[in-house]
């Protein structure tokens, strides 16, 4: 089992869980400091999670050491550092979000007359009639599926990215999750404000991938949807996380 330490407003490792006992036995671990692992719903006293380890009789003259840092809180002025998501995997994401999307458009396609327009443009070309009037027909009777199929998509991933998972489906598979610039889940507000520009990449006529082509060359792997929106896509999915305490706590807590 693998466990996270919280001491002075900071958040460590993760360790084995032999090596925190060992550490709480020799005193290099407080039994105040705080725990947390995968399972747990807050972060809870090492005194509590390991009630058999108690620290040796003699103090520690030194006090106990620092911990290797991995990962910081988030009070002001501290920089933290994330496992940003690549090019690759997020377009591998997007790829398995695209075929599961395509099972609803396909459905609101048929039901809103799509198959019947798509007959009638072969109709139309086999009888040798314009081509450029065909294709106009053709949009304006698909108009309707095209906008439910868009409003699918945009409800897709604002729903998705704004819930407890912070991923579409497609993300989850790769173990990603998406982030405000603190790490935190982001609100209903920004995920929809995300995927306004993909939306509207759609609309215009762009290809979606335009989106993510900016995560090559910036600093923090960001898309266009991301920098607009402020967000992040990190590794590890919201469920592998410790849990983030606000700030403002009760004496003997820390923020994390």
């Amino acid at each position: 089992m693998e466990v996270w330490i919280g001491r002075n407003g900071e958040r460590h490792g993760p360790y084995q869980e032999e090596q925190v006992k060992e550490w709480l036995r020799s005193g290099q671990l407080s039994p105040d400091d705080l725990g947390w692992y995968e399972g747990l719903a807050d972060w809870r006293p090492l005194s509590l999670l390991f009630p058999q380890d108690k620290p040796a009789p003699a103090p520690n003259p030194y006090g106990p050491p620092p911990l290797q840092q991995t990962q910081q809180a988030q009070p002001a002025g501290r920089t933290i550092h994330f496992d940003y998501a690549s090019f690759w995997q997020r377009f591998g994401a997007w790829v398995i979000d695209l075929l599961i999307l395509m099972i609803p458009s396909m459905l609101v396609t048929y039901a809103l007359g799509g198959v019947e327009a798509y007959k009638h443009l072969l109709d139309q070309i086999q009888a040798g009639a314009d081509m450029a009037t065909a294709l106009r027909d053709y949009a304006k009777a698909t108009e309707g599926a095209n906008v439910a199929s868009l409003v699918i998509t945009f409800l897709y991933y604002m729903l998705f990215e704004a819930s407890k998972l912070q991923a579409t489906p497609g993300k989850l598979a790769l173990r990603l999750r998406v982030t405000g610039l603190n790490g935190q889940r982001i609100t209903l507000g920004r995920s929809a404000a995300r995927n306004i520009v993909r939306l509207l990449g759609a609309v215009f006529g762009l290809i979606p991938i335009v989106c993510y082509l900016a995560i090559t060359w910036t600093q923090r792997k960001q898309g266009l949807h991301d920098l607009w929106a402020s967000t992040f896509v990190l590794n590890g999915t919201a469920q592998e996380q410790p849990p983030n305490r606000p700030n403002g706590e009760q004496p003997g807590h820390f923020n994390a």
